[in-house]
């Protein structure tokens, strides 16, 4: 059971239910991921709009590449 109280998929408002509505489309679910990071939309809004930068320069082979080796390296 989680100390995070988070929308349901049906309850959701605003911001947060459209990027729920965005993960149903493309997922067909809402991960438990997205609906933590939704508690503060506007944030998450922000890391979207980073990774995209992030990875629209880098290429979609060499940033996953690079996500790995971090991910490695922080263990």
């Amino acid at each position: 059971m989680s100390i995070l109280h988070t929308p349901s998929d049906a309850g959701a408002t605003g911001l947060t239910a459209e990027i729920y509505q965005e993960n149903l489309r493309s997922l067909g679910h809402v991960p438990s991921q997205t609906k933590v990071a939704a508690l503060n939309p506007e944030a998450y809004r922000a890391w979207e709009s980073l990774v995209h930068a992030i990875s629209t320069s880098l290429g979609p082979r060499r940033y996953e590449l690079v996500v790995l080796a971090a991910a490695k390296a922080a263990g």
